[in-house]
């Protein structure tokens, strides 16, 4: 196995020959995807993410994972499995934070070795980089523009890529937030009586917006006519302050935004709907603080592993969503 990452003493342009660089569709890619794959073609690459996750992705990372992997992290596994032939080679970063109260989940600083581990009998070769602000102060800046180095560019260069992507993932993010505001101005503005239930879905957005994990939760409440909103698609850095006053001590930065983003739009939804993938340590811990601090928003928890069938899901969503109807006539007395 051939096998390149930030942990190995690196040479200049040792990747110049990389041309086909693949992103796993998971985790982390439904955050910073804009941003990688503006970097990566700036520097010329041709990028190939790949496709949704089904059953068979699922499956193909299951046989290769240890069973204390989370499902968002086994389906990671089988997007790799699904790249190997296609690409010269992955890029798998490890990103344990990004700042004082800022973390991410261990399993993204052990990314690439989990892959390397994983797929220890295939031909593999991993692109990675760093990121780790808050205790050895390496820099998400400093990392890419190294990177980019060692893909042939001059520092100008690797600057103009950098800059690419803040801007890709700037305009991604932006988009993703007017296109809710929007969209839950124009529901508000409506009658009552004609007015759609908004939904807030509070969901990693590795979760929320996965085909084969949190996606069929936003297409049963679409398809009963909600207004469905994504808490990752408020502002996050609004979210992030707003998160301080519900914790001092929670250290994980998804989850902080996650919380503020529900306390910011708390007054501007009729539920929520909480989804985590099991068995999520950080969410398991999150999910039931937010459950007991905000017990006057009707708030529904949807657990998903790999046994889930949508039957049942779709059962306690409809449950639900008629209770939110009936509260809506007056039918329940909520203690604040």
């Amino acid at each position: 196995m051939k096998r390149n990452s930030f942990s190995e003493p690196s040479k200049a342009a040792d990747l110049a020959d990389v041309r086909r660089i693949g992103i796993p569709r998971a985790l982390l890619y439904y955050r910073y995807g804009a941003l990688w794959r503006a970097f990566f073609e700036e520097l010329g690459r041709t990028v190939i993410v790949s496709e949704p996750s089904d059953r068979g992705v699922f499956e193909a990372g299951d046989a290769v994972s240890v069973d204390e992997c989370c499902l968002a992290s086994k389906l990671y596994l089988g997007h790799v499995a699904a790249l190997i032939d296609r690409t010269d080679a992955l890029f798998i970063p490890s990103i344990a934070n990004l700042g004082h109260l800022r973390s991410f989940c261990t399993k993204f600083q052990a990314l690439p070795d989990l892959v390397a581990n994983s797929f220890s009998e295939r031909d593999i070769r991993i692109i990675s980089c760093l990121v780790e602000e808050q205790e050895t102060h390496t820099m998400a800046r400093e990392s890419y523009l190294a990177l980019a180095r060692r893909f042939g560019a001059t520092p100008r260069q690797a600057k103009a890529a950098w800059k690419a992507a803040l801007h890709a993932q700037d305009a991604a993010d932006r988009m993703a937030q007017s296109t809710q505001e929007h969209a839950l101005a124009r529901a508000e503005a409506l009658p009552k009586e004609s007015r759609p239930l908004r939904i807030l879905v509070m969901a990693h957005p590795y979760v929320a917006h996965d085909p084969y994990i949190g996606g069929p939760v936003a297409d049963m409440l679409i398809e009963m006519g909600a207004c469905v909103l994504f808490a990752d698609h408020a502002d996050k850095e609004r979210a992030f302050k707003m998160s301080l006053d519900f914790s001092e001590t929670l250290p994980w930065i998804v989850n902080r935004e996650l919380v503020g983003a529900l306390m910011l739009l708390h007054d501007h939804v009729d539920g929520v709907v909480i989804v985590s993938a099991f068995p999520c340590g950080p969410d398991s811990m999150t999910n039931d603080a937010v459950t007991r601090r905000f017990r006057g928003k009707p708030t529904l928890v949807l657990t998903v592993d790999a046994q889930s069938g949508t039957a049942g899901m779709e059962t306690r969503i409809e449950s639900f969503v008629d209770i939110l109807r009936y509260q809506g006539k007056g039918g329940y007395l909520h203690v604040r």
